[in-house]
């Protein structure tokens, strides 16, 4: 299964253009292919007694128009499957019917047309959405270059605490240290249901802010215990388990080194340990959770205890939001990889 947001929204959104485009041509066109014209005289309109209006138009009404047209002398009755507010009682009205079975009739185009139109305008914003994407990306990579990071340089060893928006569309995410200093955070400036959002990652302690494009998450499930489910997004075009991969960073995971239940990162670069991170409940900071009695200490993605001797909080922040927003729990965008991990320790 394929998530229904961003590119997989895209998708089922194509999807429905097309066979709305298909079945309105196919209404339109081909099924009255070979008819003929005539004209038909109005006979009855009435109100649909099984139409149920939107509850927020009860005036809406819906008619039923039945017609009589005579072909080679026999006459036939037929429901109009058009109506307009000119009809009336005893009025004409032209329509097309199969010259080899004339009880077989269409009035103007019914809903195939409009059918045509919304599958076309559909496909039109996806289209449109797709190659906005694809510009906004190249104008991205024009204006800030290939994605990279400051080099590593140690320090004395922090704790800092990841933090993530919730209760909001507009979720972001933020670095912190002990006295609730922000330190890097990810603001998003916009927000769109089909492509991707618009973020500034704002390094607070250089005074640096870089545009970042961010994808909606994209969750495969192979429902197979040998093949890991994959959870990812895109930054800036590319898969984010892709290109932390490629710049050298893994994840070691699992259940039962931090406490409780919660599960423990190592976060490496080039096999150089960046960062040792702990998911942790909402309330991070330990004094959060005393003052909240977070008693079970049940993990909530997005919240982190991070331990580092890293200045450079550029790669480590991008990795911890890749967790964050995805809900994987290593380099391959899985999640499996972390229970293994711990059985084997034991």
């Amino acid at each position: 299964m394929i998530s229904l947001k961003g590119p997989g929204l895209k998708i089922f959104a194509a999807i429905l253009a097309v066979i709305a485009l298909a079945f309105g041509a196919y209404s339109t066109f081909f099924r009255s292919a070979g008819f003929v014209d005539g004209t038909a005289t109005i006979i009855s309109i009435e109100e649909d007694p099984d139409y149920i209006p939107d509850p927020d138009n009860t005036g809406d009404v819906q008619y039923i128009v039945k017609a009589k047209y005579t072909v080679d002398g026999k006459e036939y009755t037929a429901t109009l499957n058009s109506y307009d507010p000119a009809y009336k009682v005893g009025g004409d009205v032209a329509i097309k019917y199969d010259p080899n079975n004339p009880e077989k009739m269409t009035s103007g185009f019914g809903i195939g047309i409009a059918v045509m139109i919304i599958g076309a305008a559909l496909l039109a914003v996806v289209i449109f959405l797709t190659v906005k994407k694809k510009v906004s990306v190249k104008k991205l990579k024009e204006t800030n270059g290939e994605l990279t990071y400051a080099p590593s340089v140690k320090g004395e060893e922090r704790e800092l605490y990841f933090l993530t928006d919730v209760g909001t569309i507009k979720g972001g995410h933020h670095l912190e240290d002990k006295n609730r200093r922000v330190l890097y955070e990810a603001k998003m400036t916009k927000f769109s249901p089909l492509s991707a959002f618009a973020f500034d990652f704002i390094d607070h302690e250089n005074n640096k802010t870089t545009k970042h494009l961010v994808g909606h998450t994209e969750e495969m499930d192979w429902n197979s215990i040998l093949i890991d489910n994959n959870y990812t997004f895109t930054i800036d075009g590319q898969d984010v388990w892709k290109h932390l991969r490629a710049v050298g960073v893994t994840i070691d995971s699992r259940f039962g080194q931090a406490q409780g239940v919660m599960p423990s990162y190592t976060i490496r670069k080039d096999g150089e340990e960046l960062a040792y991170a702990e998911n942790t409940s909402q309330y991070v900071h330990e004094e959060d959770a005393e003052e909240h009695k977070v008693a079970s200490k049940l993990p909530v993605q997005g919240f982190y205890r991070v331990h580092t001797r890293e200045k450079n909080l550029d790669l480590l922040f991008m990795v911890l939001v890749a967790m964050a927003r995805s809900g994987a729990t290593d380099e391959r965008g899985g999640s499996r990889r972390m229970l293994f991990n711990t059985i084997i320790d034991k």
